[in-house]
Formats: C-alpha cells, structure tokens, sequence
C-alpha cells in the first residue's frame, strides 16, 4: 500500500514540476503499478502542461503546436477586421438616422456613440460600430453612400495562429483536469486529498482564462469594428465643379469682398463686447485726463495773463 501511495505522490509532484517549468517532452518511469489497471492514453498537452495518464500509469507530455495546426486546418482563418470612415452631409439629421437604421438592419449594434457641436455652428459625431463579419464590406459601402465619403480605410489581422494555440491549451487543461478528478477519487489520505485538490483549483483558474481569452477574441472575429466620423457642413469638399464663366467669376469675386467686409464688421463689432470693460474703463480715464489737463491749461493761461499785466507800465 505504501508503494501503492509512493508512485500517486511521485505522479502529482511530476505533475507540478512539468506544469511549472515547461520542460520538454519526457516520459518517467513510475513504481510498479497493481495489475489490473488500465492502459494510459496520450492526449495533447503544451510546453508547460502535463498529465497523469491514468492510476499507476505514466506522465505524458507532447507538443501542442502538432495539435494547433490540426485545429487550424480543420477551423479556418480567424480575422479581425476593423474600419475607419470619415463622411459629410448637409442634412445632419437625417444622416444620423439613416445610419443607425443600416446598423441595424445589418444585424449590428452602436458600441459608442457621441454628438458634438464645432465652433463654426456645425455639428459632428463619432461612431464606433459592431457589425457581423460577413457583411463587414457591404456596411462599408452602404454607410460610405448615405452621403459623401471623404475616406476611408480598412485593415484585418490573423489570429488564427495564437487563437488554436489558446485552444490547444485548453484542451489540454481540460484533460489534466479530468486526470486529477479522477485521482481525486482514488485517493485515501488527507494529504492526497488537498494536493490534488489544490491541483484541480489551479487548473480550473487555468481553464477560466482561456476560455474568457477565446470569448474576448470570439468576439472580435466575429463582429467588425468600424470607427465613423460623420461631419456637418454648408458644402461638399474634394467635389469636381464645372469651370466658371468670367460674369460667374466676377460675381463670385464681389460677393466674397462684401462677404468678407460684412464679416469684418462682425468680428469688429464681437471684439468690441468682448472688451466692453477694458474700453469703459479707458473712456473714463480719458475723461478725468482731459479734464485735469483743461485745468493745467486755464491755471497756466491766468499766471500767464496776470504776468503780462504786472509787466505793462502804469501810466
């Protein structure tokens, strides 16, 4: 019994050694194990994972890039596809409308959202938008023809390496967890007891995050992210216009001079009630100038005055 209970002990330390360094692969003799016990099965296991391959069996270890590749066969490309789209309209409203329409008609939904007012008076809005990848190209070309497009881009990365590895991973955690719950339930003494099950805890912490790694990247092949910047303006830029008549030209050139003359006025008349203050305050400071001074001027004209008079001879 007490050799019996040697090589589950010897198992599980191996079990930790391999899990905690990840040596390379490495097969290690046990203790004798009882006759009647199953054959071990190998199973995938990564650099850093391994695991006991039945009671009284072996530890196996093998590479899992073997196993990624094989997923990656059989599972496909895995992209994530992202967009940035700048647009113009001169009807704001009814733009903002009709593109939250296509996104959802499109099977998408608004992830961030935001309306600004400019300086000039126009407005603008910022979109980031989720949309299935299979009609990632079609909401492209839909969005860009609500208005004028401006510009555009488009980009896509391969995950498809790193996502088969993660899940390479995790099926070999899920298989260690198996192992481990299975000499759970062979095990006799308290210690065994808490080292496997501390084993399990570590494990099933393990599986968690991959499996919220694969949901988070999941989410990202499947639905595209595309960033929008949708502006307000009086007037279509980068648009090709027919060549102007001399008449056109020369009206064109009157009505900007008196354009920029009325807007000269404006400015004019803004920069004066922005500083209201400062102007009243030199007005009155003027005022009490000029007043002092027209005093020195009277004071001086009458020293002046009474000098003359004492300087003519009396008769």
């Amino acid at each position: 019994m007490k050799r019996r209970w040697f090589a589950l002990t010897l198992a599980l330390l191996l079990v930790f050694a391999l899990t905690a360094c990840g040596a390379g692969s490495a097969k290690a003799e046990l203790a004798a194990a009882p006759a009647a016990s199953a054959p071990a099965a190998s199973a995938p296991a990564g650099a850093e994972d391994a695991y006991y391959g039945g009671y009284g069996g072996e530890i196996y270890e093998t590479d899992e890039a073997s196993d990624s590749t094989a997923a990656a066969a059989t599972g496909g490309q895995k992209l994530i596809r992202t967009a940035s789209l700048e647009l113009e309209t001169t009807e704001f409203e009814a733009t903002t409308a009709a593109l939250e329409d296509l996104v959802g008609k499109m099977g998408g939904y608004m992830e961030n959202s935001s309306v600004h007012n400019g300086r000039s008076g126009y407005r603008f809005a910022n979109y980031t938008v989720r949309v299935p990848a299979e009609r990632y190209e079609e909401f492209l070309n839909q969005a860009g023809g609500l208005c004028h497009e401006t510009w555009r881009s488009a980009s896509q990365e391969d995950i498809s390496e790193v996502y088969y590895d993660t899940q390479g991973r995790l099926k070999t955690q899920q298989i260690k967890l198996e192992r481990l719950q299975e000499l759970l339930t062979r095990a006799e003494t308290m210690e065994d007891i808490i080292t496997i099950e501390s084993a399990i805890s570590e494990t099933e912490q393990y599986i968690d995050d991959l499996s919220g790694t694969l949901r988070h990247y999941d989410g990202k092949v499947d639905y595209a992210t595309i960033e929008i910047t949708l502006n307000e303006v009086y007037k279509y830029s980068n648009t090709e216009e027919a060549p102007m008549t001399f008449a056109g030209r020369m009206g064109n050139s009157f009505a900007s001079g008196w354009k920029a003359f009325v807007n000269t006025l404006e400015d004019l008349a803004v920069a004066l009630a922005y500083s209201w203050m400062w102007l009243a305050i030199l007005a009155v400071a003027a005022f009490f100038g000029f007043r002092v001074a027209r005093k020195k001027l009277r004071s001086r004209r009458g020293i002046s005055a009474e000098k003359n008079g004492d300087n003519q001879p009396k008769n």
